[in-house]
């Protein structure tokens, strides 16, 4: 089992910046992929980010070059930083802890981006 927390959303101007954080644990050595979502209300779910263990990043093309995933492996943490934000990146975001078999996901946070 891995637990998924995830904090650091709230509002923001467009244009601004904020930082999520997506905290780990129990059995997180069995994690091989951690991931950024985001669900928009009346949208599908999306895949914004993600990294591997091996440090493999990978975006949505509506996020590349504002967006940044970022790990740290000693505090079980990963971290989505957003710059440039505008108000079509407003969503919940959700941090996913994928492992062989299962995904893990955490409540969710909210981003808005409004001025």
């Amino acid at each position: 089992q891995v637990h998924v927390v995830e904090s650091g959303g709230g509002l923001v101007q467009p244009g601004g910046s904020l930082r999520l954080s997506c905290g780990t644990s129990g059995s997180v050595s069995s994690i091989w992929r951690m991931a950024w979502y985001r669900q928009a209300p009346g949208q599908r779910r999306e895949l914004v980010a993600s990294i591997t263990n091996g440090g493999i990043t990978n975006y949505a093309d509506s996020v590349e070059g504002r967006f940044t995933i970022s790990r740290d492996n000693a505090n079980n943490t990963v971290y989505l930083q957003l710059n440039s934000l505008k108000p079509e990146d407003t969503a919940v975001y959700y941090c996913n802890a994928k492992t062989q078999y299962c995904d893990y996901w955490g409540q969710g946070t909210q981003v808005t981006v409004s001025s």
